[in-house]
């Protein structure tokens, strides 16, 4: 999927919708009636949330008769997300944690339950499931950029590597270098004095990445790792994420189809249970 725009349409009639408002992109998903996804649209974010959100529902397949008549013209829109509440047309607006659990839920556990890691652009979340599908236990990190993908969008420019390619510098490197700094900014000030003594792009990232999985393992602990240990989120798409992870967890890492879809997966299908 493209960072800037990626609009997929399938066979399947669209009784519901899901839109996950978050700091770096905006996503939109339509279920069928039987929850599988059936249309996806994403974007970067734009500041004018309201309108993007119009832009949205205005290239949104119809919903299918059968469900959006019954309601006397109620739109299944359920928005999630950072800016959910800007979402206005929205017949409901409910947390990420609530629904990234569903998405992934739905696509990954199999009423297994599990973990689910949620790396994002402004926050990080763990996620505990019960065999059920309900949200057992979560920590959250939304305080610090650090442990997000905005840490890693930060150094790609600092470092003048495509954000698209981090992970793949970073996987290429024969050893790292620790970074000590648990603070973007600082871990800023800590890489550009690596450049200045001859340290190398190469195990930076990986350092980096070291540095921003150790976070996120933290977390982990916090909540209690119950596998499957699944992944969502943008970020995801990075090859060195779900690596790392494994190697820190000692566990498999499992991803969906499309990681950072999860968030309006999940309201969609909450949506369609209205």
């Amino acid at each position: 999927m493209t960072a800037s725009r990626d609009e997929r349409r399938m066979t399947n009639s669209v009784c519901a919708l899901g839109i996950d408002v978050g700091s770096t992109t905006v996503k939109m998903v339509g279920v069928d009636a039987e929850g599988n996804l059936a249309w996806h649209l994403l974007e970067q974010a734009d500041p004018r949330v309201e309108d993007q959100v119009e832009r949205f529902l205005a290239r949104a397949p119809c919903l299918s008769p059968p469900l959006a008549g019954g309601m006397k013209g109620r739109l299944f829109l359920v928005a999630t997300g950072y800016g959910r509440k800007l979402v206005r047309p929205a017949a409901r607006q409910v947390t990420e944690i609530t629904c990234h659990a569903k998405g992934v839920y739905r696509e990954l556990a199999a009423k297994r339950g599990g973990t689910l890691v949620d790396i994002g652009g402004q926050d990080s979340k763990v996620i505990g499931i019960s065999p059920k599908g309900d949200v057992t236990d979560f920590s959250m990190n939304d305080k610090c950029a650090a442990g997000t993908g905005r840490f890693l969008e930060n150094t790609a420019n600092r470092l003048g590597v495509p954000l698209d390619r981090m992970g793949e510098v970073a996987l290429s490197a024969s050893h790292e270098v620790s970074i000590s700094s648990t603070c973007t900014v600082f871990a800023e000030s800590e890489v550009i004095s690596l450049i200045a003594h001859g340290v190398a792009v190469e195990p930076i990232l990986r350092g980096l990445h070291r540095s921003l999985i150790k976070r996120v393992v933290a977390m982990i602990r916090t909540v209690g790792l119950a596998p499957p240990l699944m992944l969502s989120g943008g970020v995801a798409q990075n090859q060195a994420i779900p690596r790392m992870l494994e190697e820190e967890t000692g566990e498999k890492v499992i991803l969906p189809r499309y990681p950072q879809l999860m968030g309006a997966y999940g309201a969609a299908l909450i949506a369609l249970e209205m």
